[in-house]
């Protein structure tokens, strides 16, 4: 009864600017509260709404081409090309397909969509560039490159594995834990779990890592692995597709023009259970003050390293075990296979079984995400302002966010 009688009172108005200001201070709250749900709706949406894209992945999975890991050795020891080797190779988690797929990225030649710079700064110690490309399924990735003074990248390598001291530099990091490793190829798979801003649960990481080498140039692999010893649990949130991988080398150093520094080039990317156009906003605020704080972490790393009396941790013993790789046999085998695929798809054209997914195939969950978003932002709109101004903002914002589901 208040209400109607509140509604009356604002028809009462002497004029029509009047009321029509009443309305807009009256409804305001309410359409700010629907635009709210809509958006936590959204970011915590049921799993039943990602069904289509883990059957996706599924697919993507099985139908991955098998990979000839002959330019791989094990450690210490030379080239071992038989059948049972590669066999071996192909059961690991962590395999030759991963260590030649970021072979790829590194040379920029995985196919994928340009990078686009984001970030550019620099200290008296560090200097950091920082990319990013959207491909058309998937999280946005991204690629950062990284110069460290007055640094090996033996030392860099061991720093990025030892989740024994990562605790004291990376505020995120609340939990890790070994699950397994093998001490003939380094391979480990660990448990972490990292803390989340107030408004999302904190969330869960099963990773597999891997490094090999070649000349003193590391590829450090880590990715989402499955793992059924460790069961899943509502809190904290388990993130299933990740990759987050370092290329490690020496590198100029700026100050002097020696070999002094070392040179990390880190590919990222990860499904956190979030839109991705809330991500990115995260990510590209946050990013600068999160890689400020690696350097004094890797000081404080080479500090401690420093003492003889303090032993390795059992992460950074395991780092110093790779698997020996020759590039330049990994790279005439990737462009005799570009050859081949080339000319095999010049002589028979494109595959009549090839699985594409036409746009109005697409998931009709996201559609409905997409009208609720869209809704919310006119209704929002039309309420805040009768100004072309902010009426712009709120309607490019809802499209940005529209467009997530299409790459959902």
């Amino acid at each position: 009864m208040a209400l109607v009688s509140a509604f009356l009172e604002i028809l009462q108005r002497p004029t029509f600017g009047d009321v029509i200001f009443e309305l807009i201070v009256f409804t305001t709250p309410i359409w700010v509260a629907v635009f709210v749900g809509v958006l936590l709706g959204w970011a915590w949406k049921p799993n039943w709404a990602n069904l289509n894209l883990d059957f996706l992945d599924s697919a993507a999975k099985i139908n991955k081409g098998d990979a000839n890991n002959s330019s791989l050795s094990s450690t210490n020891s030379g080239p071992d090309y038989s059948s049972s080797n590669l066999e071996n190779e192909k059961s690991n988690l962590v395999n030759g397909d991963d260590l030649k797929h970021l072979h790829k990225l590194v040379e920029e030649k995985d196919g994928g969509p340009a990078w686009i710079q984001m970030m550019d700064r620099s200290t008296s110690n560090m200097s950091y560039q920082a990319w990013r490309r959207d491909p058309p399924i998937g999280p946005p990735q991204y690629r950062s490159r990284t110069i460290y003074e007055d640094a090996t990248p033996e030392m860099l390598r061991d720093f990025f594995w030892d989740d024994e001291f990562r605790s004291k530099w990376d505020d995120m990091l609340i939990h890790a834990q070994t699950l397994e490793e093998c001490p003939a190829t380094g391979q480990m798979v660990v448990q972490w779990v990292r803390k989340f801003p107030f408004f999302c649960s904190d969330r869960e990481y099963i990773i597999g890592r891997r490094i090999w080498e070649s000349e003193r140039t590391y590829y450090c692999i880590t990715k989402g692995v499955p793992c059924s010893s460790v069961p899943r649990r509502n809190k904290p949130r388990r993130v299933d597709l990740y990759y987050s991988s370092w290329f490690i080398r020496a590198a100029e150093s700026k100050r002097d023009g020696r070999m002094s520094a070392c040179e990390v080039v880190l590919f990222h990317h990860e499904d956190m259970g979030i839109p991705w156009e809330i991500a990115k906003l995260g990510i590209r605020q946050g990013m600068w003050g999160a890689v400020k704080k690696i350097d004094p972490g890797l000081r404080a790393y080479q500090n401690q390293r420093a003492l003889s009396e303090i032993p390795l941790s059992p992460s950074a013993s395991m780092a110093q075990i790779n698997t020996k790789v020759n590039l330049v046999s990994l790279q005439e085998e990737e462009e005799e296979k570009e050859e081949a695929r080339e000319t095999s798809s010049t002589a028979v054209g494109p595959s009549k079984g090839e699985n594409v997914i036409s746009p109005d195939k697409q998931p009709s969950g996201r559609s409905f995400q997409k009208i609720l978003v869209v809704g919310g932002a006119i209704a929002l709109a039309c309420s805040l302002d009768r100004g072309l101004l902010t009426k712009a903002v709120i309607f490019g914002v809802a499209r940005r966010f529209a467009k997530t589901g299409k790459r959902l």
